[in-house]
């Protein structure tokens, strides 16, 4: 209990002296590294971040619903200042890894690639016609109670700071080997919406993406 009070009256003290503190009262506490995010480039934050479709509906297995993803991302993107470092998109989601001024950025950027996407997809669902899918998103719109009447993605973007080189090449392997561990292809860079073909054959085509 007297440690305790004297946490309290501490409220005001940083995390770091609270820390050396309760090492102080019991010797056996490791004093663990306060880790500031790993900046890719000065005043930059690093982040990476998965959208997922409403039910995991496969609804991006088509290259015309995929490239709908990728021009929401180019117009995202380009008007929020962030930088692309990696991603892929696959039949029922997608991952990315960004980098820009503060997590905020990286934030709102997400919002206006989920909408502009979502109203794109929703369209491209309308004239080609996929009735059940459509249903599930109204469904799914309907239970939110956000005034939609689609709801194309599941909520949030699950960000994932980034905190030192090693975090960001785990994260980045992870991306490029997702099509390869569903067995949807046997190399990274065969897969043709995902930037292994960026960092492996060099390959922008598809969208610039910014290999560190």
């Amino acid at each position: 209990m007297l440690v305790l009070r004297e946490l309290r009256s501490r409220s005001r003290c940083s995390q770091t002296e609270i820390v050396y503190f309760c090492r102080s009262v019991h010797a056996s506490i490791p004093i663990i590294p306060i880790m500031a995010p790993w900046k890719t480039a000065p005043d930059t934050t690093c982040c990476f971040a998965t959208k997922s479709v409403v039910a995991w509906l496969p609804i991006l297995e088509s290259s015309e619903a995929a490239e709908i993803v990728v021009d929401s991302l180019k117009y995202a993107v380009t008007h929020k200042m962030v930088r692309l470092h990696a991603y892929v998109i696959m039949p029922t989601h997608a991952h990315f890894i960004f980098s820009a001024a503060n997590g905020k950025v990286i934030s709102n950027m997400m919002r206006d690639f989920g909408t502009h996407s979502s109203r794109a997809l929703t369209e491209h669902l309308l004239h080609a016609g996929k009735t059940d899918f459509l249903r599930c998103f109204e469904d799914a719109a309907l239970e939110a109670r956000r005034g939609n009447s689609f709801k194309v993605w599941q909520d949030g973007f699950h960000p994932i700071t980034l905190f030192n080189r090693t975090f960001y090449e785990q994260k980045r392997d992870y991306i490029h080997s997702n099509p390869v561990r569903k067995g949807l292809v046997e190399k990274p860079e065969y897969w043709k919406y995902s930037s292994a073909r960026n960092y492996i054959l060099g390959d922008q085509s598809i969208i610039t993406v910014d290999c560190i």
